[in-house]
């Protein structure tokens, strides 16, 4: 029987027996997977049930039928022994934090891991379809509210504005696995020239591409290359992190998206100067962006989608944390609901432990904060280095609650500076994004009938979720159907634009924008997303002194900021690509919705981005640079300047943004960062 693309052997004929899909356990003890048996008449009835959507079914089995397991693959080599201390902690477990707990642990250091959100882990976490649905489930969410622009006249101009907040939503993940645990899901490699200007700029040649491709290799397990290609793809097929990709036949079947992607085609092959020649890199490459020849050569054009999954099921940090906690538990321990304090210094600025207040929902970004019971104040102490991986976001504040930072805001909230680094906090960085929402003259043959979440108790699920508990059907993807990489003007050495369809009506994010995506079954967005952007003058700051308060967070987009024409002319050149998509498919799409037609000159365009554009990749507010740049906050081995036994693991250390979507670029640095954390552990040692 044939399972994700594993063969089992054939049973005996007198113990013949059905798999139960998802109820797998992995085996510890060898590299194949172990399924559940179940019996033929069982399998029928339970089948049968589910067809029916029988509620007594549903609600006694729906766990076991989304839920996956949390062990290996193949079992984890844990060390022998383990002390009762902790050699690091780590705050935060996100895609920096989560994986480089386990890889420390996995090392023979004795880690614990600090988690501010639970461990939830409903439906919608586990279905890609409904990385929306998970990004506002309550049990996961964090709320940030953000401006993009200090001027409240050009703000409340965003349709997304929400007054009584002062902000715009930025969807953020308080749960174990952080954003990882909602995000979309996308591994793109980042381009070669990000991790060069990192080595150029900090003078330390590990940095450089060619160095730092061991990393992606190492974490990644992908199932849809074969190793007969890997001397020249350089993919990884024994990491932790699997990568997948959305069936083409099912989109090929469907005679609207194959239209569409006809059309996406044609408009990338315009303006190529050798079309010919990138066409035969792309067949050679199969248009696989993670391929090493493919980056290499950094071609424009259609591209493939490879996403973080795992028979149909989210894979990320999470998966990976529950993994070495079950197996590894005296090297791993995760407290979750554990919102760190500040960072414990000695005299001599030496970083020995973390407060923290132990209780759910204590940020004030939880949506359930209002209903939690005053948290428990907490001590733990740091045998080797305290790290800190809470994010763009967060990263900063607790450093300037640690006393780190620019001496004149801390002294202004009373606290006490122990090193004064004025870069911390500033540089925010961000990609800009924007939809075009266009309106199908027939609806899309592949969603008829699609709810896009979960069952409710006592429901029958639509044919479609019925298929993602088989593995199979448009819930095994992200929603994401066409990519094209693009050069918004040719003189750019990388590709800066990503321009990708999506199935449904997205206009960037707003409390109940998931339940509106999938209100039509005709809808669809080409969404734009502009890479290296030139804009570096966003920041974060304290509202108070008061671990539990959100930060102030200001991108200071385009006027507000640096280098505004450069970022607008190519989100302008961005939205003229779609919109000449859109013309080369009008016998699909009816019309525009968004900007639509009355927006015609490139005055109202550059308008119309300037109010509604928006952004979830937040990073650079904590930078690396050399010792002799006064706003660097970290040296190229993650240490914060002016500390000792004290770094940074997340997206904040990035000098500039990197790369289109950023969750590659932080699974890289997390696995550079073990590498050089347990060097200079040996060195102790020595």
């Amino acid at each position: 029987m044939q399972n994700g693309g594993q063969t089992e052997g054939k049973l005996q004929p007198n113990r013949r027996k059905l798999f139960l899909y998802n109820h797998f356990r992995d085996s510890p003890q060898k590299n194949t997977i172990d399924f559940a048996l179940i019996s033929r008449r069982r399998f029928v009835k339970l089948t049968a049930l589910l067809v029916s959507g029988a509620s007594t079914f549903l609600a006694s089995c729906s766990t076991l039928l989304w839920k996956g397991s949390s062990r290996p693959f193949v079992h984890l080599n844990c060390p022998s022994a383990a002390g009762n201390k902790f050699d690091y902690i780590i705050i935060g477990s996100g895609a920096g934090g989560g994986p480089l707990a386990c890889n420390l642990a996995l090392k023979g250091f004795r880690v614990l891991l600090l988690e501010a959100g639970g461990e939830d882990d409903p439906c919608e976490y586990y279905v890609p379809a409904f990385h929306a649905r998970a990004s506002e489930h309550e049990a996961l969410r964090w709320d940030f509210f953000v401006r993009h622009y200090a001027d409240d006249e050009q703000q409340k101009r965003d349709d997304k504005f929400i007054p009584e907040r002062n902000g715009v939503l930025y969807p953020r993940s308080g749960t174990l696995g952080g954003c990882t645990a909602h995000n979309a899901m996308l591994l793109i490699y980042p381009h070669n020239s990000d991790w060069d200007y990192i080595a150029e700029k900090t003078g330390d040649e590990s940095w450089r591409s060619e160095n730092m491709q061991k990393y992606f290799k190492r974490m990644e397990r992908c199932e849809y290359a074969t190793r007969a290609e890997e001397p020249d793809s350089r993919h990884g097929f024994g990491g932790w992190l699997p990568t997948n990709l959305a069936e083409r036949e099912m989109l090929l079947r469907d005679k609207v998206l194959r239209r569409l992607s006809k059309a996406a085609l044609e408009e990338s092959l315009s303006g190529i100067i050798n079309p010919i020649k990138r066409t035969l890199l792309k067949i050679k490459t199969h248009g696989d962006p993670n391929d090493w020849r493919f980056i290499r050569r950094r071609p424009e054009g259609l591209c493939k989608i490879p996403i973080t999954t795992r028979q149909g099921r989210r894979a990320g940090a999470r998966e990976y944390i529950l993994r070495v906690r079950e197996q590894c538990p005296n090297f791993l321990e995760v407290r979750t609901h554990a919102l760190a304090k500040r960072i414990l210094l000695d005299e001599q600025n030496k970083a020995y432990g973390v407060e923290y207040i132990s209780g759910a929902h204590q940020y004030r970004a939880d949506p359930r904060h209002g209903t939690a019971a005053p948290g428990i104040g907490e001590t733990v102490l740091a045998e080797r280095e305290v790290i800190v991986s809470a994010g763009a976001f967060n990263t900063p504040q607790l450093l300037k609650l640690s006393g780190i930072g620019p001496r004149e805001e801390l002294e202004g909230h009373g606290i006490t500076v122990k090193v004064d680094l004025p870069g911390v906090g500033e540089n925010l960085q961000d990609r800009y994004e924007l939809g075009v929402v266009t309106r199908l003259r027939e609806n899309i043959p592949l969603i008829k009938g699609m709810k896009l979440r979960c069952p409710a108790p006592g429901e029958a699920p639509d044919s479609q979720f019925s298929q993602w508990l088989q593995g199979v059907g448009p819930y095994t993807t992200n929603g994401a159907t066409i990519a094209l990489m693009k050069r918004s003007f040719p003189e750019r050495p990388d590709p800066d634009l990503f321009i990708f369809g999506l199935i449904g009506d997205f206009r960037g994010y707003y409390p109940g924008y998931a339940n509106n995506i999938a209100r039509t079954e005709n809808a669809f967005t080409w969404a734009i997303l502009k890479g290296h952007t030139a804009n570096t003058a966003g920041r974060v700051t304290l509202r108070s002194a008061d671990p539990r308060d959100v930060p102030d967070i200001n991108f200071h987009y385009f006027s507000e900021g640096t280098n505004a024409g450069e970022d607008m002319e190519s989100l302008v050149a961005g939205v003229e690509a779609v919109r000449n998509i859109v013309r080369l498919s009008s016998d699909v799409i009816e019309e525009e919705v968004l900007p639509g037609p009355e927006v015609k000159s490139r005055e109202e365009i550059q308008r119309f981005i300037k109010n509604q554009a928006w952004g979830h990749h937040a990073s650079c507010t904590c930078k690396m640079g050399a010792a002799t740049d006064p706003m660097a906050v970290v040296d190229s081995r993650f240490r914060v300047y002016g500390t000792r036994n004290l770094r940074i693991v997340d997206a904040s250390v990035f000098p500039k943004i990197p790369g289109f979507f950023i969750a590659s670029s932080i699974y890289m640095i997390s696995e550079k960062a073990c590498d050089v954390i347990r060097e200079d552990a040996e060195r102790m040692q020595v």
